[in-house]
């Protein structure tokens, strides 16, 4: 059975983001409201007309109940589906669904957390399963380098490699005034940083970070009436293959190949066709494998591609132009973030706007590898 998506029917019609970097005096709740609340306005709509919310908060089991209390909302429907950081890319294929089924006509999406401020450790409370943890792994990070330390032994990737994925985060961010760190960094500093589980160190983690996300999907022909610039969503899809990294058959090939793929047949595109793509990297391995699964280089490939600067500012395949979670923010979550920038470079009013951009991928992941979740977005020139 083939996929059946709304293509272009649907669009991002306001976005935001607040706090990011270290805002004190917040609780993760209320950076969400103030990204929420942003969004809308960006939209040109007001808050009564908002009748589905989704979200996904670290901290709080019931968020879809706190965030439509907190709001003052009765929404139609809310979702707080957690699979981590793809869930957002989740929502806005359940969102795109409901819109083009007329089941809801406004949805707000948004994620928001304190986690620097509020002490800089995992809000959400998560531990390996029974038959990890008597290895006692560090969660999340030991999975992520038992897939870096795999992809090495079969493809020869390299520290140095890794370190690349780094550098180009940094460059990027450099040139964002939103972006926490700003900072030089080089190929030394990512080399010598120390090690917390080989071969992952310091630098090859992300960061830290507070901050909210919004955004704000309507069907496209009302969005075209709004003020700002409509992103439509062309095509998202949603892939699981485990929840541990160790019931994986190959730890060097995530879900990823499936919701990529699912998601540029919905949109009618092939990798070579995306200008830019925004990829979560809460670690510089998952850049690497996520270029390879998506298809942007070959299986086993990924570390020498990123090394030729092709993803760095200049390149061939721009990727996390915002400085992604590396270097732009990470509270806790980074998927919206991803999508924002995204829509934020169709609409040409990103940081670091590249030129000319019609298509965009945004990438989310969950979990140790475990969740992977797709979207396409495209100027309204692709509709």
């Amino acid at each position: 059975m083939g996929d059946i998506f709304p293509r272009g029917r649907t669009a991002i019609a306001g976005l935001a983001t607040f706090g990011v970097g270290e805002t004190p005096g917040y609780s993760s709740m209320e950076l969400t409201a103030k990204a929420a609340l942003l969004a809308v306005e960006d939209a040109g709509l007001t808050l009564p007309e908002v009748d589905a919310l989704f979200i996904c908060q670290p901290d709080d089991f019931f968020a879809g109940l706190s965030f439509a209390e907190y709001l003052g909302l009765q929404p139609r429907y809310t979702d707080n589906n957690r699979t981590g950081g793809s869930a957002f890319m989740s929502h806005m294929a359940s969102a795109a669904l409901m819109l083009d089924a007329g089941y809801i006509d406004c949805a707000l999406i948004a994620y928001g957390s304190n986690q620097r401020s509020n002490g800089g450790k995992l809000a959400t409370k998560i531990t390996h399963n029974a038959w990890d943890a008597p290895y006692a792994p560090l969660f999340p990070l030991t999975s992520y380098a038992l897939a870096a330390a795999r992809h090495m032994h079969e493809f020869g990737t390299t520290r140095e490699d890794l370190a690349a994925v780094a550098l180009a985060a940094r460059a990027w961010a450099s040139t964002n005034p939103e972006a926490f760190a700003r900072g030089p960094l080089t190929m030394e500093d990512c080399l010598c940083a120390r090690m917390i589980s080989t071969p992952i160190s310091v630098r090859d983690c992300c960061l830290v970070t507070d901050g909210a996300a919004a955004i704000v999907m309507t069907r496209t022909d009302r969005a075209r009436d709004l003020p700002a610039a409509p992103v439509p969503l062309l095509g998202a899809a949603a892939a699981t293959w485990w929840n541990s990294v160790a019931q994986s058959k190959d730890v060097t090939v995530t879900a990823a190949k499936e919701s990529g793929a699912r998601a540029m047949a919905m949109a009618g595109v092939a990798p070579s066709d995306i200008q830019t793509a925004q990829l979560y990297d809460a670690f510089t391995i998952n850049t690497v494998l996520f270029l390879e699964d998506l298809g942007f280089c070959p299986k086993g490939e990924g570390g020498r591609f990123v090394s030729s600067g092709a993803i760095a500012p200049g390149g061939s395949l721009p990727v996390n132009t915002n400085g992604g979670g590396l270097s732009c923010c990470h509270p806790g979550m980074y998927g919206l973030f991803a999508v924002i920038e995204a829509a934020r470079q169709i609409r040409g009013v990103a940081a670091n706007q590249l030129p000319g951009i019609d298509l965009a991928l945004a990438h989310g992941n969950g979990g140790t590898l475990s969740s992977q979740a797709t979207v396409i977005l495209g100027s309204m020139a692709t509709i």
